[in-house]
Formats: C-alpha cells, sequence, structure tokens
C-alpha cells in the first residue's frame, strides 16, 4: 500500500509524491499523522547541510495523530509522539537523562520522519494529549520541551530564580519564541529577544513577552548585560554576541545548531567565570511537562503558528528558506486531515 509524503530529494528539493505505506516492526505503533511542524533541523537538512539526513528522506519529527495499530489499550486514541527513541537501559535513560542515550535515533534523520500520512515509532514513545487539544497544538509538543529543556538545565544551576534576572533571547524563530514565552510563563519580566527578519520581529512583538530589536542595525536594549542568554541560532555569529553580552559570572545557554563556526570568547568566559550550557533535545519529563503547558494555554494564544496542507510543502520551505514566512513555526497537515 502507498501513502502521500513530502520527500526531501537533494539539495532544496522535496517533493509531494507516493511512497510506500510503513510497516511496524515488534513493539512499534503505526500512527495516522494530523499533523507535523517544521524544525529548524529539516531546514538545515534542506540547505544540504546535514550529512546525517541523506536523500531521498521522509523529514519531520515534530508530530501528533491518531494511533491505527500497536499498543492496543490506546488504539484509536490521539497521541503526540516523542520522536527521540533511546535503549532505555544505559546510565542515561535509568537515571533521567534520556536524551543523552548513546544508542538514541530520532525519526527524520535517519529513520523517516512525519511528513506523510503515516509513520511508525516505538510504542513507548507515545504521550497522551488532554482531549479536544487539536493537533496543530499538540505537535508544538517537541519544539517547546525543547525550549523547556534550556530553560529547565539554566534553572538548575542558577544563583537566583530567573523571574529576578535580566535574559536575552537570541533568535525569533519557534525555539527562540517558544523560550521567551515559557521565561514569561515562568514570572520574568526582562526578557530582550535579537532577530534579524523583520517578519518574524513583527510576530514576536505581538505576544508582548520580550522587547524585540535588530541586532544587525540596533544595539542592545540592556547596556548592562544579561545574567543569561540564550542563543536559540547557534552560528558563529550568535556565538560571538552572546559571549560579549552575558555578565560576569552569567550563563550561556547553547541550544542552536545552525553551524560549528567560531564564535565563543573562551578567554572572556573563562576570565569572567561564565557557566556555558550545551542543550540537547529533551528528556521524557520535559515532554510531558511541556505537553501540559500547551494543554494548559500557559504560552499564549499561539498566533504566530500557520497551518498550511502537506502537498504545499514544497512552497512551505521555499519560504522559509527565503525568510517570506513571518509565522515562526509552519505547521502541515495531510490534505485528508483538514
Amino acid at each position: 500500500m502507498t501513502m502521500k509524503a513530502l520527500v526531501y530529494t537533494g539539495t532544496q528539493e522535496v517533493e509531494y509524491r507516493d511512497e510506500n505505506k510503513p510497516v511496524p516492526g515488534p513493539n512499534q505503533a503505526l500512527i495516522e499523522v494530523a499533523a507535523t511542524a517544521i524544525c529548524g533541523s529539516d531546514m538545515h537538512a534542506y540547505h544540504g547541510l546535514d550529512e546525517r539526513r541523506v536523500p531521498p528522506l521522509i523529514l519531520g519529527h515534530e508530530v501528533a495523530g491518531k494511533l491505527v495499530s500497536g499498543a492496543a489499550h490506546l488504539m484509536d486514541q490521539q497521541v503526540v509522539i516523542n520522536p527521540l527513541m533511546t535503549c532505555g537501559h544505559c546510565s542515561p535513560c535509568l537515571s533521567g537523562r534520556a536524551n543523552l542515550c548513546s544508542k538514541r535515533e530520532i525519526i527524520g534523520m535517519r529513520l523517516a520522519g512525519a511528513y506523510a500520512q503515516f509513520l511508525v515509532i516505538d510504542e513507548t514513545n507515545l504521550l497522551i494529549p488532554p482531549p479536544n487539544l487539536e493537533p496543530w497544538v499538540a505537535c508544538l509538543t517537541e519544539p517547546t520541551a525543547t525550549g523547556l529543556h534550556a530553560v529547565a538545565l539554566v534553572e538548575r544551576i542558577s544563583y537566583r530564580p530567573l523571574s529576578e534576572q535580566r535574559c536575552l533571547v537570541i533568535g525569533g524563530g519557534a525555539i527562540g519564541l517558544l523560550t521567551a514565552l515559557i521565561l514569561s510563563a515562568k514570572g520574568c519580566s526582562h526578557i530582550d529577544l535579537a532577530e534579524t527578519n523583520a517578519l518574524r520581529r513583527k510576530t514576536v512583538e505581538q505576544q508582548a513577552v520580550a522587547r524585540v530589536f535588530d541586532p544587525s542595525a540596533e544595539a542592545v536594549p540592556d547596556v548592562r548585560g544579561y545574567d543569561v542568554v540564550f542563543d536559540c541560532v547557534g552560528a558563529g555569529v550568535t556565538r560571538a554576541m552572546a559571549s560579549a553580552q552575558v555578565v560576569a559570572g552569567g550563563i550561556l545557554s547553547h541550544v542552536g545548531l545552525q553551524n560549528s563556526d567560531e564564535g565563543l570568547d573562551m578567554r572572556r568566559i573563562t576570565l569572567q567565570e561564565v557557566t556555558l550550557l550545551g542543550n540537547y533535545c529533551y528528556t521524557p519529563a520535559d515532554m510531558q511537562a511541556a505537553l501540559d503547558m500547551l494543554a494548559n494555554k500557559r504560552l499564549g494564544d499561539l498566533k504566530w503558528v500557520q497551518v498550511r496542507p502537506l502537498s504545499e510543502g514544497a512552497q512551505a520551505f521555499s519560504d522559509l528558506h527565503h525568510g517570506q514566512a513571518a509565522a515562526a513555526k509552519i505547521v502541515l497537515q495531510p490534505d485528508n486531515q483538514l
């Protein structure tokens, strides 16, 4: 049997076409996809910059859907997917840090992803959303968990509560905006956000959670520097900005993975006792907490999300590539789900 899917076929090329419907293996579930969001890592592959994602490949890992087979006790249940599959037995898994499992795999990288009508995933990777949570909202659980994980790591080592600290978020894409929204939900009232794209700046401004500025044309709003800097881009230029703007004794949280260029001022980080935090994905606890935040509407009205048909996915990727999408997040829904 076949299904419709959006397939990454080469640099800056995705094709909407027929693909074989996946067959679940032992202890796997078959999911009918209801909504999948486009992630920055999908764009990284689209640009031909991720050697791990080899075309032809179905990308996509931010997904919600319905259980079709497997996990019989959840049959026909709406589900959210934790796309990060781990061994469950190693020290990181057993200590609650499954994101550091050496055998981790994520759908949409080497395994087929979710820009399709169906996907398969381990039965242990299913979360149950509350009734009536719309799929386009539920699929935001994964990127929300990424931002929440970054904030949680900062909270764990901060000398003072986040509500007392000056925070800078670099990047106004989905992870940057979600990080700002999470900080605001946790009581942080001093948030500045740097974004070079005018359309995205306007989108972030409409959420009224941060002072938004263009770092290519404006000075940072707070000349005193920032207690915590979240680099949600992860490029050489943003690392340099983060290194310069974090205060002595502050925290630099490196979230984005755009490139491996130089940028960190390790001399300043050392002399000023700046704490440098790397962040990778999320834990299962972060996924559940993120789902709860979305279900309880703690992150605002989500009007910064745009929903498009999967069949128009190529145009969505092109719009993001050319900076012509004001939405911080584009969600693709299979045409039969609209």
